[in-house]
């Protein structure tokens, strides 16, 4: 391709309201540009790298037996009642009606039309499994879009789902999207863990994610030091032995506190420890009002709240609803004499507090010397805090410790959750109808695009593994009035191509420093310079990984790239 005749336009300056250095260069090196927010434009050079990732994607789930279709992005709304995902999705979803005030939503996902596709026309156990997949354009109207294309409103999305008879025909899908998975991410050349993740409103449903690892990342993955565990900090376990200390009970006392509210507030006033103190957090549980416990030092992990009691919403109380319960405001709230209606869960860590600290339900007072059992019942000690660094890892092999992560893909076995609420069934072997078994299995296509170009770049630009670039050599010619160069140059330009290279030809009328940046900002794998050497038949050739140049002659050219990219 000559460049002349495509469109890269290559920006000097870094835009100064872009936060992240693949979004920085992604739109410095012509690959996207922004339409509005959350919303991007993919220009050739993106397009290029998009269909070879793509290509990768297709060659692994076609190799697992999965088949391609493409489902309609305009969804009607009746199915979405169907899974009650019309109420409970949220102001992500791209809500509109027709000319008939028919509702309808821009899809963010393709379980409920998948679900009713395949209920309707497969109806024996002789059909399946069955594995569907597609790649297709996404919508989700995030709050706050960021990072350009890693938190966008419009996205690029490769979504399997897969069909099942029984849990054993499912989880061997399961295994087979596993090791397909680390074989695509392998094959782009990431730097990635697989983790477990958790499997949101699916209850109890096996899920795992696939992270590229990147301080920039918004997942933040709990690694053992000294095995190959990995989670989503949501998902870790804290496996610690608690055990009461040593020591009486003293007898509990009222003091007043006056303005002091937070835990680091209390944790000076007291001149204790904040691991001393009992934080209560009040939560409605489906409705319910429950009290959470946990110590002053730990963090409440909503996502193993949720799990722990099985409930589909869990919200926090307002701070008008707690004074109307309990009189008294936020900083005040406590686990002693609450109201017999509200169940008291503790985190496990808190049964080894012995003369804690605690609010008082009382504007401007804590108890001190509180002690669970003796001062307050606790319905349930459960695992409900995140997981810290240092802790003991999971699997009892090491210590924690954190990284950031980018979410590239996720696997969750959904069950029979969409089958039985769409009333999707079969025929089964024993004679009796069921409904499907589902997984689902998702890539985000446009998210590998910024994460490579976040592993894979230095301060001058981009640097593509050689199987991704948009192009495999990059063609400069520095004079193009000059006879005896633009003569090499097409020379060189039609015997490349002739062994399969992807050519892209500057013959632009520009500054050899113009067409030098460019060349480094675009990053493809080989740039070949026809200079003021090109009389005795010898081009300059840089490596974009290594920054290498060597002088080669045009006889050995062909030999040499042969090694080079095989």
């Amino acid at each position: 391709m000559k460049q002349s005749r495509t469109f890269i336009p290559t920006i000097r300056e870094i835009p100064s309201d872009v936060e992240i250095i693949s979004h920085q260069l992604l739109l410095r090196a012509g690959y996207i540009r922004h339409h509005m927010s959350g919303v991007y434009s993919y220009l050739p050079l993106a397009q290029k790298v998009l269909r070879k990732i793509e290509n990768i994607i297709r060659e692994e789930m076609n190799a697992i037996e999965a088949v391609e279709v493409y489902l309609p992005t305009l969804q009607q709304a009746d199915l979405w009642e169907e899974t009650g995902r019309w109420q409970t999705y949220g102001s992500e979803l791209f809500s509109l009606s027709d000319r008939h005030d028919r509702q309808m939503a821009l899809a963010p996902t393709h379980e409920e039309v998948i679900t009713s596709l395949v209920g309707d026309e497969v109806k024996t156990y002789k059909k399946l499994p069955l594995t569907m997949y597609q790649i297709q354009t996404k919508f989700r109207d995030e709050k706050r879009p960021r990072f350009g294309l890693l938190r966008g409103r419009e996205f690029i999305m490769k979504d399997a789902y897969s069909f099942h008879s029984t849990d054993d025909s499912l989880e061997e899908k399961y295994r087979e999207m596993m090791e397909a998975y680390s074989r695509i991410f392998s094959r782009l050349g990431l730097e990635f863990r697989a983790v477990l993740a958790d499997s949101g409103s699916v209850r109890g449903g096996k899920s795992h994610e696939f992270v590229a690892l990147s301080e920039i990342g918004e997942a933040t993955i709990a690694l053992s030091d000294s095995s190959p565990y990995a989670a989503n900090i949501e998902m870790a376990e804290v496996h610690s032995d608690y055990t009461k200390p040593k020591g009486s009970m003293i007898e509990l006392e009222k003091v007043e506190t006056a303005d002091h509210k937070t835990i680091a507030e209390v944790a000076s006033f007291f001149n204790v420890d904040p691991s001393n103190i009992i934080k209560t957090i009040i939560f409605h549980a489906d409705g319910n009002m429950i009290a959470v416990l946990i110590r002053g030092d730990h963090e409440i992990n909503e996502t193993k709240l949720r799990k722990a009691l099985d409930v589909n919403v869990l919200n926090l109380a307002s701070e008008d609803e707690i004074e109307k319960a309990l009189s008294c405001k936020v900083g005040s709230i406590g686990p002693v004499k609450l109201p017999l209606d509200i169940k008291v869960f503790a985190d496990n860590a808190v049964m080894e507090i012995v003369n804690g600290i605690c609010g008082a339900n009382e504007n401007g007072f804590h108890f001190i010397n509180v002690n669970p059992e003796r001062d307050f019942a606790i319905d349930n000690y459960l695992d409900l805090r995140f997981i810290k660094e240092g802790d003991r890892s999971p699997d009892g092999n090491g210590t924690i410790r954190f990284a950031k992560g980018i979410e590239l893909g996720h696997l969750v076995k959904i069950g029979d959750t969409y089958s039985e609420a769409m009333k999707a069934s079969f025929l089964g072997e024993d004679g009796n109808y069921q409904h499907f078994l589902m997984g689902s299995y998702a890539i985000g296509v446009s998210r590998i695009l910024a994460s490579i170009a976040e592993q894979y770049n230095d301060a001058n630009g981009l640097k593509w593994p050689k199987k991704l670039a948009p192009y495999d050599i990059h063609l400069i010619t520095i004079n193009m009035n000059d006879e005896i160069q633009t003569n090499l140059s097409n020379d060189l330009y039609h015997l490349l191509k002739t062994y399969r290279y992807d050519i892209l030809h500057d013959d632009r009328d520009e500054r050899a420093g113009v067409k030098f940046a460019d060349a480094d900002l675009i990053g493809l794998p080989i740039r070949i310079t026809v200079g003021k050497l090109a009389k005795d038949g010898i081009v300059e050739v840089k490596f974009r990984e290594t920054g290498e140049t060597v002088e080669w002659q045009k006889e050995e050219l062909t030999e040499k790239l042969q090694s080079f990219f095989n």
